[in-house]
């Protein structure tokens, strides 16, 4: 067994109803949240108000936030700069990936007077962050990222020399996630459909990682095992069923555990060249490209070794997620391909066409995107055929 380092956990509330203790939760902190949520559904559905009503109950101060995209440099140094000198005790972020990583990035940051984009890995003058932060509360309302676990937030700017990158240290995992299944039962279909193709991606992804451990291993394939009973069923005729709502949220959180430790791969890659170069939703992307880019993966291996370790772990993904038992790793890695194209054509994942994307620009996206956990090294034409097969 090779060595392996583990990231710190926050501490985990996970269950349905467990919202409702979100005031106490946050009151362990001080009198003052900043919370953070998107611009509408959350209003929408009756429980922002509820949680400041009852933050406010309990006695604290209670400010709020609104994110209305994924999070820009702008965003977050707007944000630290309107809240710095107002004493704030705790981050309380509530609602999608993008909401998450807003409220991360703020909590990270309001200890500082320089801006963002300092501290972003690979922009200019990049500044190592210390870690300091305020204390920081992850509540997700969709079942995706897993950013309610990982010390990361994706910060990004949109154009021709945009980028799509991470504030990043070990400090920045939350010190408390709250998953509440409840709270994703009223996402739109096509919302469950990409920011649960997110979560698949990151299982799969981080379980044929070359730097993937048994733990990592563990995580991963127990959350595709939740995620592959019900995805399907929380796209369509059960959406509103709160139990299947629940095996998505579970396979979420183990998504981003195993992530934080094990890396991801091509796919994500893609999501920083491409995320930076087009204004496409994160999951959305990681929707339309996995199925090629696990085919190429594949391929790649089959020409190095017939029997290498990370085909046998795509077979048994396989295994896992068509719930089809494979006779061999051949069958295994076929029925994981069958069932990333069923969801494809059954789900019409969008083209990148849809979003911008031009034939004429893979070629600089490619040039610019890098990998290094991906479960096998692939070349610039096979990145360029996952892209263009796409598009």
């Amino acid at each position: 067994m090779d060595s392996f380092s583990l990231l710190p956990m926050p501490l985990i509330h996970f269950g349905v109803g467990r919202f409702s203790s979100l005031a106490d939760v946050a009151g362990t902190f001080g009198r003052t949240v900043l919370v953070v949520t998107g611009s509408h559904a959350l209003q929408r559905s009756g429980r922002f108000s509820a949680l400041m009503d009852s933050l406010q109950g309990g006695g604290m101060q209670a400010l709020h936030c609104a994110v209305d995209r994924e999070p820009s440099p702008e965003m977050v140094d707007n944000a630290v700069s309107m809240y710095r000198d107002r004493a704030i005790d705790v981050v309380l972020a509530v609602g999608g990936g993008s909401v998450l990583d807003a409220g991360k990035a703020i909590s990270a940051m309001l200890r500082y007077d320089l801006p963002v984009e300092r501290f972003i890995e690979g922009q200019k003058d990049f500044m190592q962050h210390d870690g300091r932060k305020v204390p920081f509360i992850a509540v997700p309302t969709t079942s995706g990222t897993g950013s309610e676990v990982t010390n990361n937030a994706v910060i990004s700017r949109v154009g021709e020399n945009g980028f799509k990158r991470s504030l990043r240290h070990v400090a920045f995992v939350p010190d408390i996630a709250l998953i509440d299944p409840e709270l994703m039962v009223t996402v739109l279909p096509e919302l469950t459909v990409a920011s649960g193709m997110d979560a698949c991606t990151q299982l799969l992804e981080a379980y044929t990682s070359p730097f993937a451990s048994p733990y990592t291993d563990a995580l991963a394939s127990s959350g595709l095992e939740y995620f592959s009973r019900s995805f399907l069923a929380a796209c369509t005729d059960r959406a509103d069923d709160s139990a299947v709502r629940a095996d998505i949220a579970y396979a979420a959180l183990m998504s981003g555990i195993a992530l934080a430790n094990a890396g991801l791969g091509i796919v994500h890659g893609f999501a920083s060249s491409v995320g930076g170069f087009i204004d496409i939703p994160h999951g959305t992307l990681c929707a339309t490209l996995l199925a090629e880019a696990t085919r190429e993966n594949i391929a790649r291996l089959r020409l190095i070794d017939d029997n290498h370790p990370q085909l046998q772990k795509y077979a048994k993904a396989g295994a896992i997620l068509s719930g089809i038992r494979a006779d061999n790793s051949v069958s295994g890695v076929d029925l994981l391909l069958e069932t990333l194209y069923n969801w494809q054509e059954r789900l019409c994942f969008p083209r990148l066409r849809q979003f911008g994307l031009r034939s004429e620009d893979i070629g600089n996206i490619v040039s610019v995107t890098r990998s290094k956990s991906n479960a096998v090294q692939l070349d610039d034409a096979a990145m360029q055929r996952i892209l263009s097969s796409r598009r």
